[in-house]
């Protein structure tokens, strides 16, 4: 039997935050596209007035696919270890940063409720998670190549 090394608390942060970002992302982007004129989400369609889209479609299917799968994809790669999830993680939080950077350029900021707020900070949050976590890595190489020399 293979004992698998134990999750860092990096890892266990990541996953947790990347989990729940991505059934929220499911979730409301599954919504917008089964509901694209506010049907689900009472939103109102003239507030996508003067960006590219006419229904809320295609804004859920961004949601659901680069917020929802994207995160689900990024904590796979840390429940397998992968080398990759520290950068997977911070590519989630810059994501998520940047949609909501969209989402307030084209329907404008909004603290109630206080959705656009949280998720700014989630968002910064998941990307200092990731970039804490490539640090450790990058240092932690390098200590165990340094002491390999000795």
């Amino acid at each position: 039997m293979s004992k698998t090394r134990p999750l860092s608390r990096f890892a266990k942060t990541a996953l947790s935050l990347e989990i729940f970002l991505s059934v929220g992302a499911l979730g409301g982007g599954g919504a917008l596209m089964l509901g694209s004129r506010g049907e689900i989400i009472p939103l109102p369609v003239s507030a996508l007035k003067g960006s590219p889209f006419d229904t809320y479609f295609a804004p859920g299917l961004i949601l659901f696919c680069a917020l929802g799968l994207g995160p689900l994809a990024a904590a796979q790669l840390a429940w397998r270890r992968h080398p990759l999830a520290p950068i997977a993680a911070l590519v989630v939080g810059v994501a998520l940063l940047v949609w909501m950077a969209v989402e307030i350029a084209i329907v404008g900021y909004s603290n109630r409720p206080p959705l656009q707020p949280f998720y700014l900070l989630l968002g910064g949050v998941i990307t200092g998670v990731g970039l804490g976590w490539r640090i450790s890595r990058s240092d932690h190489r390098r200590c165990t190549q340094n002491h390999e020399k000795i």
